[in-house]
């Protein structure tokens, strides 16, 4: 009898952002490794798009390295200046630097993901890759308003810890 183990499940590249009301997404890359040409493309013709009639935002990013790719932040300065967290350099306009040592700041990384994984990593694993990313979008699909309202709250704590230590390392939120 074959056993697939999780290690060799398939494996996909997905994008989520989180505001109040809403998740968007899950995007799929169909690329495997994403770099800063394909995330740029992601955000041009996939994120940017729907969140134009949004009159306030602040776009908040990890510190991945797609994610402070020249053109990424060469970018974010034209359509965004000012209003994004991230890598910087030189010139780039963010709102406030990437907090180093602070990968748990961001909603998809302290609550999304975690979510996400609890629900499609069950028994029985899944088979392929339409399964795997049904799966994804099935547990999208589940986060409801007072869900994200709650993680709102919960990041307004994480930034009022951060502000507190002036951004030292916290072990435990």
């Amino acid at each position: 009898m074959q056993r697939t183990r999780l290690k060799d499940s398939p494996k996909v590249s997905v994008f989520c952002a989180i505001s109040c009301p809403i998740v968007y997404g899950p995007f799929f890359f169909a690329e495997g490794t994403i770099t800063g040409t394909t995330y740029l493309d992601m955000l041009q013709l996939w994120l940017l798009p729907q969140l134009q009639n949004i009159l306030m935002f602040i776009f908040h990013q990890d510190g991945s390295p797609a994610h402070f790719h020249c053109e990424v932040c060469q970018y974010l300065n034209t359509v965004l200046p000012g209003c994004w967290v991230g890598r910087a350099s030189g010139n780039d306009q963010p709102l406030m630097l990437w907090p180093p040592r602070s990968p748990e700041t961001t909603p998809c990384d302290f609550f999304l993901w975690g979510w996400v994984k609890d629900r499609v990593f069950i028994p029985a694993f899944s088979q392929g890759l339409i399964d795997l990313k049904a799966r994804i979008v099935a547990a999208v699909k589940n986060i409801d308003a007072p869900m994200l309202m709650h993680v709102w709250q919960e990041l307004e704590y994480c930034i009022d810890v951060c502000r507190v230590t002036h951004g030292a390392h916290i072990e435990h939120l």
